[in-house]
């Protein structure tokens, strides 16, 4: 018996490494793999790598029962750039649309793909809560580590965010955010794993012992040599069941001569079923964890639906900022132009001494200040163009990619006062703004945990039932005269433990009543009071969106005044340049009177793009307002999830 035990373990722990080590090999092997291709890739990707997804959303998955007891591994990031900015480059400019840089944002931008690993996350959250375990939280904060750009609003706190947009587990003393606290989130009764567990011990042990006295065992040093084999299975259910099974099996030889049987075989099982009556019965209490972690899941697709918005209206931002760079410094470059154009002209009619040597002296500081002024502009273009390619792509390790100039396509054309009535308009963002969803999703969550915290003020009264049998066998010991009827081999054991000839029963309850109760009834005040704030914080979000949403229709209202004033104000100072250029030629009118007219034809220009800079920005944040960046640019939510951003014919 020893030597067939001892074998069959022996094989089943050679079999379970040596599976274990394949798998883990071939493991190992792909994910060296996948890292080898990032390598090589770091710079350049081929079209058939960008139409992958660049994050596996979902948990790996295996039929293998051994994949449970192996790691899962994450692929290494992908920093190579897709090929789409490729394609944009033309006679080594980045010829840049609005729209080309959105895409290229949800295929590269860090922010989003930093926030991408939120959605796996979550997912992770709900197959640990699956198990019976507590969840770790989600993350719901808005990732900004990209530079440049602006997204509006009056303030916004995120509960449960970590640092950096990063996933934080809600929970904890005092934690919250906003003004919220969310320490009793999850709060409630002990929740077992719902993942059943098997137990297996085998063991053999040899004890020697001296005896004073002889009388109980009739020998001086009694000898017992004792193999055990007992196995289990343990599984708990979301009704607040607990339900456990046991098979003991053992072998004793011992040296005395007074044992009937020698050696003892005895084999023994019990069924157990407990049953929580009161705190901890039912579906509620069991499986709030997974309720809290399928709405986290929630939380976290709007989240990222957030991110997406943020980002987006970043980008926006930033492309509107390259236009107004990119006009200012045309605009710039024209006056300076025409500054060394009258410059020269000063120079000659100098040298017919038909002008003062002052105007020429005039002409060249105006030609100074021009040159400043181009200068500025120039490396403010630069800065914007450096800023909008660090927001498109994953890296900037090529310097060519670095100093290459970009082109904006786009231009604001046609302006517009509103979008509509104002209270439509508020209407639309309190159905469509994303930060209401999740707000209305962790109020679900902190009445989940309240009704929690109300079961668990019930005392523990449990119900316990179990059902077991033993049995004996083993050959009569040889110094023995006595008779015994009990079998031989072990067979005989099993079979006498499940024939019932020796059941042992039981049912029962036990009641287990704290007096006085203080820390429950602590947590279940403390969950009333945090779900009551959670409710004023929902009130008070939709009071801050619909002053949002007013304030950027006032911007909208204002920033087209500014352009309307402005485009007039550039007509009246481009008729007044063509006036005084004529008056010029007729001799009515000096060459510095022209140039001065110029150049307050220059300014009114860049203040006009300055204005119509304003009115697309202000327009961009009525967008985001209202919640309807998403539908304005027709971006695809499941196109920034994978950031894979399919073509349009």
């Amino acid at each position: 018996m020893r030597n067939f035990v001892t074998k069959s373990v022996a094989i089943f722990e050679i079999a379970f490494l040596v599976g274990s080590a394949h798998g883990q090999a071939a493991q190992n092997k792909a994910t060296e793999s996948v890292a080898a291709n990032n390598a090589k890739n770091g710079t350049v990707q081929s079209a058939a790598t960008a139409a992958q997804p660049a994050l596996r959303l979902d948990i790996p998955h295996s039929f293998n029962p051994i994949d449970a007891y192996r790691a899962s591994l994450v692929a290494a990031p992908n920093l190579a750039n897709s090929p789409r900015i490729d394609q944009l480059i033309q006679n080594g400019e980045l010829v840049l649309s609005l729209k080309d840089a959105i895409s290229l944002a949800l295929e590269n931008n860090l922010d989003l793909a930093i926030a991408r690993y939120n959605i796996p996350i979550a997912e992770a959250d709900i197959l640990r809560t699956k198990a019976g375990g507590s969840f770790r939280g989600v993350n719901t904060g808005v990732v900004q580590n990209t530079p440049g750009g602006g997204v509006g609003g009056f303030g916004s706190g995120s509960s449960g965010a970590g640092a950096g947009g990063t996933s934080g587990g809600a929970g904890g003393a005092g934690s919250g955010a906003s003004g919220l606290v969310q320490s009793t989130l999850g709060t409630g009764t002990n929740v077992n794993s719902y993942d059943p567990t098997v137990t297996a011990q085998v063991n053999s042990e040899h004890q020697t012992a001296p005896l004073a006295n002889q009388q109980t065992y009739g020998v001086p040093s009694l000898q017992t040599n004792t193999i055990n084999g007992n196995f289990g299975y343990a599984q708990a259910f979301a009704t607040g069941t607990t339900f456990s099974a046991y098979w003991d099996n053992s072998r004793t030889a011992q040296n005395s001569p007074y044992n009937i049987l020698n050696p003892q075989l005895t084999s023994g099982y019990r069924v157990l079923v407990q049953q929580q009556l009161l705190a901890g019965f039912g579906l509620g209490p069991n499986l709030r964890y997974l309720r809290i972690a399928k709405n986290n899941q929630k939380i976290s697709d709007e989240a990222f639906k957030l991110q997406v918005i943020t980002t987006i209206t970043q980008i926006a931002n930033m492309y509107w900022d390259l236009v107004a760079a990119y006009d200012d410094e045309q605009v710039k470059t024209r006056l300076l132009d025409f500054a060394t154009q009258t410059l020269e002209s000063g120079r000659k009619q100098l040298e017919l001494q038909a002008i003062p040597a002052m105007d020429v002296m005039k002409d060249e500081q105006e030609v100074a200040s021009r040159e400043q002024d181009v200068t500025i502009a120039k490396t403010t273009l630069q800065f914007q163009e450096l800023l909008i390619k660090n927001a498109l792509t994953k890296n900037l390790d090529d310097p060519i990619l670095e100093a290459m100039p970009v082109r904006p396509t786009d231009r604001i054309s046609d302006i517009a006062a509103t979008n509509g009535p104002t209270e439509d308009l508020i209407a639309t963002a309190l159905r469509d703004r994303i930060e209401l969803g999740e707000s209305g999703i962790d109020l679900e969550n902190r009445r989940i945990s309240r009704d929690a915290a109300r079961n668990a003020l019930l005392p523990s009264l449990t119900a316990t039932g179990f059902y077991a049998g033993n049995g004996l066998a083993g050959p009569v010991n040889p110094a023995q005269t006595t008779p015994s009827t009990a079998p031989v081999g072990f067979g005989g054991a099993v079979s006498n433990a499940f024939n019932n000839s020796a059941p042992d029963y039981y049912v029962g309850l036990s009641l287990n009543l704290p007096l006085r109760n203080r820390v429950a009834k602590s947590d279940q005040y403390r969950s009333e009071l945090e779900a009551r704030q959670a409710e004023l914080r929902l009130q008070q979000l939709k009071k801050q969106i619909r002053i949002e949403v007013r304030n950027a229709q006032y911007a909208l209202t204002q920033s087209v005044a500014r352009v309307t004033s402005a485009r007039k104000a550039r007509d009246l100072a481009e008729k007044t340049f063509t006036i005084m250029g004529k008056e010029q030629e007729l001799g009515a009118g000096s060459q510095f009177q022209t140039l001065t007219a110029r150049r307050d034809f220059a300014a009114a220009e860049s203040a006009l793009v300055a204005a119509m800079t304003a009115y697309q920005k202000a327009k961009i944040e009525l967008d985001r307002a209202v919640g309807a960046t998403l539908e304005q640019n027709a971006i695809a939510i499941d196109s920034a999830k994978t950031g894979v951003v399919q073509a349009k014919n």
